[in-house]
């Protein structure tokens, strides 16, 4: 069965309605250069103090240096870290040792070919990679929450090379929600924007995509 991680997560409202829709994981984005989304690391800590032990809680962090990654696990108490941008090459392991238990997921941005080693040598350290659509090098970075869709075609070759779990993002909505499944095959789906119109969380689209994604499994719930 294909996971589905709501990112974005405002409140803990959002994230009881995710819950209650049978959303495997939550999104929490601290502070980013760009993109939609973030919210204060106070706000974060509250949401994943009352979501433990219900469903996967994920920080988005785009710090970069060991020592900050570490301060804001521990500020923010996550059940996992999606580092969206490089990392230096002492952080990971650094992270393992502060947070034991920590699952740490490194985001690929899908630019080109070039990704496809970038892939390889992020999974020989992460627990799991995520596949989005932003422009780290660009004059205006941004690190996720683009609303783009990259090229699905270099999406499934990483899928199909990694020796981890792999995570598909960038431009989802419940439209394309099933085509990304048969397409790229990945462990699991990462929607933002396609699930907010007007910024706050839509349950009528957010049920539309559990059940494009979800057509023979378990039925989404209510908010």
């Amino acid at each position: 069965m294909t996971r589905i991680k709501i990112c974005c997560i405002q409140s803990v409202a959002e994230a009881e309605c995710a819950a209650r829709a049978g959303a495997d994981a939550i999104g929490l984005v601290a502070a980013m250069p760009s993109g939609p989304g973030p919210i204060a690391d106070e706000a974060i800590a509250t949401i994943t103090d009352a979501m433990r032990g219900r469903i996967m809680t994920v920080l988005l962090s785009a710090e970069t240096r060991a020592e900050a990654l570490i301060e804001h696990v521990a500020r923010t108490q996550p059940a996992a870290v999606q580092l969206v941008d490089r990392v230096e090459a002492d952080a990971i392991p650094a992270l393992r040792a502060a947070c034991p238990g920590l699952t740490v997921i490194q985001v690929i941005h899908v630019g080109g070919e070039k990704a496809l080693d970038e892939a390889a040598e992020a999974a020989e350290r992460a627990d799991m990679l995520l596949l989005d659509s932003g422009s780290p090098d660009a004059e205006l970075r941004t690190l996720g929450g683009t609303g783009r869709r990259h090229d699905w075609r270099l999406s499934r070759r990483i899928v199909e090379a990694a020796a981890v779990p792999v995570w598909l993002a960038g431009g989802l909505s419940p439209a394309n929600a099933a085509s990304a499944v048969r397409e790229v095959a990945p462990w699991g789906l990462d929607i933002c924007s396609g699930l907010r119109p007007h910024g706050r969380l839509d349950p009528r689209l957010l049920h539309a995509f559990m059940r494009a994604v979800r057509e023979n499994g378990r039925q989404p719930g209510g908010c």
